[in-house]
């Protein structure tokens, strides 16, 4: 919604856009999440499927889809309002979500209302618990104050979840929002202590910065011409894991500066492209070419 009051529909979601942005980038990645069988959720699964998502695990549901509502301010930032209740997204069961998981996980991406919304935030720990030896978890906050009524009780869950967590994405509104009596930075050293390697502090058009055990490092996001902001987060996080598989990385590198840094910088390049569009459009590896990852084409 703009101020001129129009409407247009864009696919989306924070995992939805994630696991677009990565399969767009050449990594091999599956969607597990429940799907409505309306014509909304029909065209979510056919959208993944149109970027290389696995939608295999995905389960569906006759409860109509999720919506958001995304107001963008006259600088392309947007604020939500979720219509949740008695929807498909948040009525994944914890069983279900164990028993759909894909063989041989090598990363698992989670965020946003999905930390929050009940039966969904109890699958998705579970999903977490059960591959966090294995694979490496990423956790993105994302955080909607509109849809937590309780910030300290999500503050608790939070905690309880990153302790199987590998590396935190976390922006700078998230972290003032979540722990507003201290610095952002601060914040984020604050998660790193319950037990992730990495967090990853975006701050918009600013750039990022990783907080890692062995010190911080500040990455430069490129200057683009912002459209909207819808899905850079979530492109970002996409970005970061791409080029780590790319790399052939696993959690153990996490605490390495130099390619903790590169794929920060990756993912400051994929959410300012993805800003160039409307809507949460990622670039796809085709457009970016493979030099962007920093090594020789495949």
């Amino acid at each position: 919604a703009g101020d001129d009051a129009t409407l247009a529909a864009h696919r989306g979601g924070g995992p939805f856009n994630t696991a677009r942005t990565a399969a767009r980038l050449d990594c091999p990645t599956s969607f597990l999440g429940m799907l409505s069988t309306d014509a909304f959720g029909s065209g979510l699964a056919d959208r993944l499927v149109e970027d290389g998502v696995a939608i295999d695990p995905a389960l569906r549901t006759g409860l109509p889809t999720t919506l958001a509502v995304a107001e963008v301010d006259g600088e392309g930032a947007a604020t939500y309002r979720f219509y949740t209740a008695g929807t498909a997204a948040p009525s994944l069961e914890p069983a279900a979500a164990v028993a759909a998981l894909p063989d041989d996980v090598a990363m698992v991406h989670i965020g946003t209302l999905g930390l929050v919304l009940q039966p969904l935030a109890g699958a998705l720990r579970a999903v977490v618990e059960r591959e966090a030896g294995c694979a490496l978890v990423m956790v993105d906050l994302n955080c909607r104050p509109a849809a937590i009524p309780d910030r300290e009780a999500y503050r608790t869950s939070l905690a309880a979840t990153l302790t199987h967590t590998h590396v935190v994405k976390a922006s700078v509104e998230d972290l003032t929002w979540l722990f507003p009596d201290t610095s952002p930075a601060a914040a984020a050293r604050g998660l790193l202590e319950l037990g992730p390697k990495a967090v990853l502090m975006t701050d918009g058009s600013r750039g990022a910065a990783a907080v890692l055990a062995g010190g911080d490092l500040e990455v430069t996001a490129p200057a683009v011409r912002v459209v909207d902001t819808i899905g850079a987060g979530d492109a970002f996080g996409g970005a970061f894991l791409a080029w780590w598989h790319r790399r052939g990385l696993t959690h153990d590198e996490l605490a390495d500066a130099g390619p903790v840094g590169d794929a920060v910088a990756f993912a400051c390049l994929v959410a300012a492209k993805t800003c160039e569009r409307p809507g949460a459009c990622p670039p796809t590896l085709a457009e970016l070419g493979s030099a962007a990852f920093g090594l020789p084409a495949q």
